[in-house]
């Protein structure tokens, strides 16, 4: 963990985002006060995890900042049209920092060996999310789980700084938002969503271009991967699973840590409650998605496994071997579906 003491703790309420609460100019004046200061993002980026990584690098170049970008895996090609995105780095990171800002990131432990390496005593954390099992890991936390992205999050703040909204900064913004809410179609797109959206096209960002490259394409690598799930799929009592070996991963030329929306075919068959994908990865250990459709909330389930995210979205890390794994995952969706549907 962080050393609480350098740095008062600050939280938002999960619930509430005012724009003149004193945690906005809290960060602002870390951000000012700060020489070097470095970004992180959550391992296997996903479109908001990229996009919030490199609207930080934007924005913050108006007040002539140099942030440097980590992440633990490669930025997914698809996401190389945003700016700054050929400037993400790999750990390890062994420069003085002044700062650390924690992006889409629920827990610590999400930012792998990106934040676990880097020297001690660590610098003030900035924990800016939107997940609601956040664990507020962050000196300085802004979290609110009721944006549908962490760059929805980020729209907000530099606004209240007043940055200029520049067509680099509002692509950035929209590819986030896009993304997390599958082209505005997930539950919390709203009208202030919507909103937001327009505000960023009107400053510049190209919609038909997010959408052709962060939503339609896909890689080859990532097909094969897919085909190799799909012939691997079971259902029984409401849930679609199902498991992919690391050999199936290299024979695929797969090298993220995701399914990269496999996890969201599973959970669309009509007679599913969740959805699930279980990956063994090359270290052993075993990541799996979650996706469901309301009333069902698999945020609950990754939370008890030890991971996290959103009700209809959320994952986890689990030791191998895969088999024993896939059975934890099972067990665990089909108790919660079984109980969530006698509550609904």
């Amino acid at each position: 963990m962080t050393h609480r003491n350098c740095h008062r703790e600050t939280t938002l309420p999960l619930n509430n985002l005012e724009l003149d609460t004193p945690i906005i100019t809290e960060i602002r004046r870390a951000v000012e006060s700060a020489n070097h200061i470095l970004a992180i993002v959550h391992t296997g980026p996903d479109g908001d995890a990229v996009a919030s990584l490199t609207a930080v690098g934007v924005a913050l170049s108006q007040w002539d900042k140099k942030v440097v970008l980590l992440c633990d895996d490669k930025v997914p090609e698809r996401f190389h049209f945003l700016p700054r995105a050929n400037q993400v780095k790999r750990p390890p990171y062994r420069r003085q920092l002044d700062l650390i800002i924690a992006l889409d990131c629920g827990d610590e432990q999400r930012m792998g060996q990106s934040f676990a390496g880097l020297s001690t005593p660590r610098p003030p954390l900035i924990n800016i999310d939107h997940h609601a099992t956040n664990t507020h890991f962050g000196q300085i936390n802004l979290v609110m789980d009721t944006a549908v992205s962490t760059t929805e999050i980020l729209y907000h703040l530099f606004t209240a700084w007043g940055l200029t909204l520049t067509p680099d900064l509002a692509l950035c913004l929209l590819t986030g938002l896009v993304t997390d809410t599958m082209g505005f179609r997930t539950n919390g797109t709203n009208a202030d969503t919507l909103h937001i959206a327009s505000a960023l096209v009107a400053a510049g960002a190209d919609l038909p271009l997010v959408t052709a490259q962060a939503l339609n394409m896909k890689e080859w690598s990532t097909v094969q991967l897919w085909r190799y799930g799909l012939n691997n799929m079971q259902f029984e009592d409401g849930l679609v699973w199902t498991t992919i070996t690391h050999q199936e991963r290299k024979a695929a030329g797969h090298n993220g840590s995701s399914s990269n929306g496999l996890s969201n075919i599973l959970a669309d068959v009509d007679e599913a409650a969740m959805g699930a994908v279980i990956i063994e990865m090359g270290d052993g250990n075993v990541r799996v998605g979650l996706r469901c459709r309301p009333p069902y909330n698999v945020g609950e389930v990754a939370q008890n496994l030890g991971g996290g995210g959103h009700p209809l979205a959320a994952g986890c890390t689990l030791p191998g071997p895969l088999a024993a794994a896939e059975n934890t995952v099972v067990t665990a969706c089909k108790a919660a579906i079984r109980q969530q549907s006698k509550e609904s």
